[in-house]
């Protein structure tokens, strides 16, 4: 397996953070109750559809991917340059979780970085499985997330009956009150990711792994050819449940069991478009000749623009900062994030261009005794 940065990879984190950041950015950017009902215009009801449709839990997945192949990389470095894998993982792990906690807590408390440190431990376990066995986890993963949806539906079903009610702290205040404000959100919003997410996010790791011991980013590589084949069924299959899904999201199903339906139907098309997506950006990144170095760079340094997004989005809507909190909808949104995504990435790239690596991976390496 080579150990020089496959230039497929860093695309696909680029695209990935972008997507987050889409997905991420009206959390931060408007009360509960706005999340959770459907838009009032047409614009952003339509702006709403889309992120939901095409951006939400695909581009994580795609993350979660190349957090997985990351694993299979570690490990065959650590056997050509005979350091302790076990060790250095551990304290990886360690320092993920940390730095989550303190993400969660001082800058978004959709936080998926404390997630990856548990998932990423389990990954641990089958890091000696072989990429077949590793694919049929990956597929386990989806029966169990069919049921965590179920429960959570159930749950989500009791507490939107009621009227939402307003939360005590606004993220749209000072400082401190933002930060009383994820506090207070961050332990339900955590059980709520590991029922929506943790599952799938698994299954992604695991399918990352194997791809990293196969060489699936090899050119002319056979299972690379079975995902190009499997493509269009993959899309004319997901399409159909991430759509309902969306209406499922903004209550425009009439029936129950449709709404039911529809909720859980995201663990089996999230998957099938987060495929379409990895083969159409490893084609993408094939046929590119050129793609300016400090995007690069920033995807190379994904942490550090992961968590930098928070920050910018923070000095935009919050008290503290720009004060936009609650004043876009949906649609504007679209472009704000895009914007608050760009910025990230070329800061982080600049940074890593002087600094050889961005801050939170140096942080990282050096809790991991990199």
């Amino acid at each position: 397996m080579s150990t020089e940065r496959s230039y497929e990879v860093d695309i696909i984190r680029m695209a990935a953070l972008v997507g987050i950041c889409l997905v991420n950015v009206p959390f931060m950017a408007l009360p509960i109750s706005e999340i959770f009902s459907v838009p009032a215009n047409t614009a952003d009801r339509l702006a709403a559809f889309i992120i939901e449709v095409f951006f939400q839990f695909k581009f994580f997945l795609l993350f979660s991917f190349i957090f997985g192949w990351g694993m299979a990389i570690q490990l065959n470095q650590a056997e050509k340059k005979g350091y302790n894998f076990n060790q250095r993982y551990w304290r990886r792990m360690l320092g993920l979780m940390l730095l989550g906690v303190l993400h969660a807590s001082l800058v978004f408390s959709g936080d998926i970085l404390v997630l990856y440190a548990l998932f990423g431990s389990l990954l641990w376990l089958v890091k000696e499985t072989d990429s077949h066995k590793l694919l049929r986890t990956a597929i386990w993963m989806i029966p169990l997330s069919l049921i965590c949806l179920s429960g959570l539906a159930f749950i989500l079903a009791e507490v939107l009956a009621g009227e939402i009610p307003e939360p005590e702290y606004s993220l749209g205040g000072h400082y401190t009150e933002t930060l009383l404000a994820r506090l207070y959100d961050w332990p339900v919003t955590f059980i709520a990711l590991l029922l929506i997410q943790g599952p799938l996010v698994f299954a992604a790791f695991t399918c990352g792994l194997a791809a990293g011991k196969s060489h699936f980013f090899q050119p002319g590589h056979r299972a690379f050819s079975k995902l190009e084949k499997a493509t269009p069924w993959l899309l004319a299959l997901g399409l159909p449940l991430n759509v309902l899904y969306a209406l499922a999201m903004k209550d425009y199903l009439t029936s129950d069991w449709l709404q039911f339906l529809g909720f859980i139907a995201i663990a089996v098309g999230a998957p099938m478009l987060s495929a379409v997506y990895l083969y159409v950006l490893i084609r993408l990144a094939r046929g590119v000749t050129y793609i300016p170095k400090v995007l690069i760079l920033a995807g190379q340094n994904s942490l550090s623009s992961y968590v930098l997004q928070g920050i910018i989005a923070g000095l935009v809507f919050a008290g503290y900062g720009l004060g936009w909190f609650g004043q876009f909808g949906y649609f504007s949104l679209l472009s704000i994030a895009s914007i608050i995504a760009l910025i990230a990435m070329l800061l982080v790239g600049v940074y890593a261009k002087f600094f050889q690596r961005g801050p939170l991976e140096t942080v990282l390496r050096k809790i991991s005794g990199a």
